[in-house]
């Protein structure tokens, strides 16, 4: 059997995409230790933030926050009602999935200003040190600032397969869908009737078209970015898989990743 991974060498890009167990690393292909822009990806990293507040007692996930009847909780799983871009409220707290950079950005600041550090500073030393990952900084706004190399989001991977910065509980609560049934638009797959989102992570579940593939199993989780980003994880085939790329989301990555993500899945089911 051919190794999926070849498929890369064929992206009308320049890429570095690599798979993960949950033993760690297992092969990537492309120049991994590049600089990319991680774009949308960049707020997986606000939620571990996030989440490693919480478990230190310095944040509460159903505490206040945005909009008036909003707490973090809707924020990070964008059910705040919060425009994309500003702090417009165009739907009531838990009503419609409103895909919101300001959201994530507010949660960035309240997690700052309980941890009594700036949002750059406290991402490199509880999240990005601790996980391997020096080499990413922020270069922008933690919705989607991040910049850095495939071998960092790999250990990111990693983490979110077989956690060890956070209890596994408090990571499947983040992984779960929350406000299940609410509908709102997937960006670059347009409308879907149950928009699922966990605490900073977008729910596979039963989405179509979506940038993962139909072999992914329903709990499968992650984030896509418009740099060419995407990172996601398998509970259920044990298996993670990311990639960046030096040119925007568009239809190559609609064709590409999922045909990637299919292959890749067959392949470890098969022992390849």
């Amino acid at each position: 059997m051919a190794n999926p991974l070849d498929q890369v060498n064929s992206w009308p890009v320049t890429a570095a995409v690599g798979v993960a167990s949950a033993g760690g690393l297992m092969e990537s292909v492309g120049p991994a230790a590049q600089p990319f822009r991680w774009a949308s990806v960049t707020k997986l990293l606000v939620a571990l933030a996030a989440l490693d507040a919480t478990q230190r007692g310095l944040l509460d996930l159903d505490e206040p926050a945005g909009p008036p009847g909003s707490t973090i909780r809707h924020l990070l799983a964008h059910a705040s009602g919060l425009a994309f871009a500003s702090e417009a409220v165009l739907a009531r707290p838990g009503t419609r999935r409103i895909y919101s950079n300001r959201g994530i950005e507010i949660v960035a600041d309240v997690v700052a200003a309980r941890c009594g550090q700036p949002f750059e500073q406290l991402l490199a030393e509880e999240i990005c040190l601790p996980l391997g990952m020096a080499a990413t900084r922020l270069a922008g706004s933690p919705a989607w600032g991040a910049v850095g190399p495939l071998t960092d989001l790999m250990n990111l991977a990693v983490e979110l397969a077989t956690p060890s910065l956070l209890g596994e509980d408090l990571l499947a609560e983040a992984t779960r869908t929350a406000f299940p049934g609410l509908s709102g638009i997937l960006p670059g797959f347009g409308r879907q009737p149950h928009n699922d989102w966990g605490l900073g992570f977008e729910i596979r579940d039963s989405k179509a078209p979506h940038w993962t593939g139909s072999a992914n199993s329903p709990r499968t989780f992650g984030h896509f970015g418009q740099s060419g980003s995407f990172l996601w994880v398998d509970p259920e085939a044990g298996m993670a898989c990311a990639g960046l790329a030096d040119r925007d989301f568009g239809d190559w990555a609609r064709q590409a990743w999922p045909r990637l993500s299919d292959d890749l899945l067959a392949a470890h089911a098969a022992g390849a």
